[in-house]
């Protein structure tokens, strides 16, 4: 019993070597040879700060979730109420939060409650402590004082119902110099509390840039087949409107001006691919979603020349990053420690 123990706890181990040998991308790599290198820090404030990115997104027509409001002052706090009162669904965020911290989804009212995507009821004087909170920088990078943003809650696509618990599915893309890399779907779960944060308990699907396709699942950095709630089966995931979607991150290089992103996105039954939110220094989860390290892709994109219209970035990222089905089929099954 003990040596088939030690089998199973060696095959989720691997050595430096191992994982280059794959083109896993480390923290320092990621930081040192691509953030620092592609992105000036001057332009950092334009994605850690989500009401310069709502107002880039309208400058240059990329579609995002509608802009409500803004809660900017605590003599303010009260004005919430009036803003949202003809609304049947918000979400109130912090401008400069992370990680999905702070982040308060109501899908309907109910005569002086509000009700979350959980049916758990909160009062008017909770949404204005929560709103409170937020100007205080109790969820901001660095503890600042920060801004509420209210937007318009999300219809997401019904392709992805079966999928998802409570909450709304993102696609993130990592773009490097304007290309479309990698790129995976986070799917909310009891365990993640109904949000797509893959540290709380969320699914990671991998996804084949050239199709949509989900080519992997993990959860808690384990491979997953099928969604833990729901019981639906991960590889029968497609992502629709695929092209117009990698197009849309593709584009937030110009209006960026960063190198490294990654963008996350949402698709609305109504509207379409829409932009949620930027990072300049993604994480690199991506990867164990996809069973593939970065690194190969990445040195194939910077042999490429400046310049290269949206469209003609995209295109090559669908050709040269697509996988086979046999591709998919092996990255499925197999853990990327191997």
């Amino acid at each position: 019993m003990l040596s088939s123990w030690l089998n199973r706890w060696s095959r989720n181990w691997t050595t430096p070597g191992a994982l280059r040998a794959r083109g896993v991308v480390g923290m320092n790599r990621r930081n040192i040879g691509y953030i620092s290198k592609y992105n000036d820090r001057r332009l950092y404030p334009l994605v850690d700060d989500k009401l310069q990115t709502k107002l880039l997104c309208q400058k240059y027509g990329l579609a995002s979730p509608e802009m409500i409001g803004k809660v900017a002052s605590q003599f303010e706090v009260e004005r919430v109420v009036d803003m949202v009162r003809d609304h049947t669904g918000f979400v109130i965020k912090p401008a400069k939060g992370s990680g999905g911290k702070g982040i308060l989804v109501i899908e309907h009212h109910d005569g002086e409650e509000y009700v979350k995507p959980s049916g758990a009821r909160i009062t008017r004087a909770d949404m204005e402590r929560h709103v409170s909170n937020i100007l205080s920088g109790l969820y901001s990078l660095g503890g600042s004082p920060d801004v509420a943003l209210v937007e318009g809650l999300i219809s997401f696509d019904q392709a992805f119902a079966e999928f998802t618990y409570e909450g709304v599915p993102d696609i993130r893309v990592i773009v490097f110099k304007g290309y479309p890399v990698m790129a995976m779907m986070r799917l909310s779960t009891a365990a993640s509390d109904g949000k797509a944060n893959l540290h709380q308990g969320a699914v990671g699907v991998g996804l084949d840039i050239g199709s949509g396709w989900a080519v992997r699942g993990v959860q808690y950095d384990r491979p997953q087949f099928a969604h833990p709630d729901t019981g639906h089966d991960i590889f029968s995931l497609k992502v629709p409107q695929w092209d117009t979607l990698l197009e849309l991150a593709a584009g937030c290089y110009e209006m960026t001006g960063l190198g490294y992103l990654g963008t996350d996105m949402v698709l609305d039954r109504r509207h379409g691919p829409m932009l949620l939110e930027l990072n300049a220094r993604p994480g690199l989860a991506i990867q164990m979603a996809n069973g593939e390290g970065l690194r190969k892709r990445l040195e194939l994109i910077e042999r490429q020349p400046d310049g290269v219209p949206v469209a003609e970035r995209v295109a090559f990222a669908r050709k040269h990053f697509s996988r086979s089905k046999e591709d998919v089929a092996n990255v499925g099954m197999a853990p990327i420690a191997d």
